[in-house]
């Protein structure tokens, strides 16, 4: 009896953690797809519905870490390094991100997905939503960028593109950690050496050609009253006033979408508060019909 009483706490630890060991184990398939003029590189995981993961500039889709394997519980996860990031070549002719992204759903068999995107992602998925429509099931951008929408000159590009041109991109680094994009995120000490990794491991956007990229014509901007998928817009109360303007456009042209601010976070929204915007957007995408 007293046997019983002693394993019977050591049984309920195992019982709690058997949901974690099996998530721990579930398995990610990754590859590569063609693309117009290059290859993408892809992780996937999960059974269901898909859910694409977009990443924003200067990083890569492992900046989804904190998503990743806890979506694929309940969908079919797919994430991406766009073009010039990551794993996925640099540009070397003319490409449209959001073609790159209709090249990838079409080779891995998706008919239609829920489309999640951060800055530079953000802006990606709002695209490929004016741009094809009947494979998005619902729009979710995070911090978003927007075509058409005038960024005002409050970074030190012309710095940082002759830091790289000089192969420094230690410089070019820390300039970008230090805008006030990233200065939230990097103020947590157990985040900052994840995102320093990161944005230093993708400085070699800086060496692409910003003209080799072809620009959605009209531009989103004048467009987002077109989007008729459901849409939930996320945003970080500290993030940088022009991405918070560029939230305020969407929700009020995008019909019928919805605005969640989460306090305390700035623009790396799923990073720095990643329990309140797994819990906001999984409550969103669980709530939605089943493709």
């Amino acid at each position: 009896m007293l046997m019983r009483i002693r394993l019977a706490p050591a049984l309920f630890i195992l019982l709690l953690l058997f949901p974690a060991l099996t998530f721990a184990q579930k398995s990610v398939k990754s590859g590569t797809v063609d693309v117009n003029g290059g290859k993408l590189f892809y992780e996937e995981a999960g059974t269901g519905d898909a859910v694409v993961l977009i990443h924003g500039g200067q990083l890569d889709r492992r900046m989804w870490d904190d998503q990743f394997q806890l979506f694929a519980e309940r969908f079919r996860v797919i994430r991406y390094d766009v073009r010039n990031y990551g794993k996925s070549d640099t540009a070397t002719q003319v490409y449209a991100s959001e073609e790159d992204l209709y090249a990838l759903l079409k080779q891995l068999d998706v008919e239609k997905a829920h489309l999640v995107g951060l800055s530079l992602g953000g802006r990606i998925a709002i695209d490929f939503t004016l741009a094809h429509p009947e494979m998005v099931s619902a729009l979710v951008p995070v911090g978003a960028g927007m075509t058409g929408f005038s960024m005002p000159d409050n970074f030190p590009w012309e710095e940082s593109l002759d830091a790289a041109q000089r192969g420094d991109f230690a410089k070019v680094t820390e300039l970008w950690l230090k805008s006030g994009f990233m200065a939230p995120a990097m103020e947590n000490p157990k985040l900052a050496p994840r995102v320093r990794q990161l944005s230093m491991e993708n400085t070699k956007d800086w060496m692409s050609n910003p003209l080799l990229e072809r620009r959605m014509k009209p531009p989103a901007v004048e467009r987002l009253g077109e989007i008729r998928a459901p849409t939930l817009i996320v945003a970080g109360s500290r993030d940088v006033l022009n991405i918070q303007a560029i939230a305020g456009i969407l929700q009020a042209r995008v019909p019928g979408a919805r605005t969640v601010v989460i306090p305390g976070a700035g623009h790396m929204v799923n990073m720095e508060k990643p329990e309140e915007f797994n819990r906001v957007v999984l409550e969103f995408l669980r709530g939605l019909p089943k493709n």
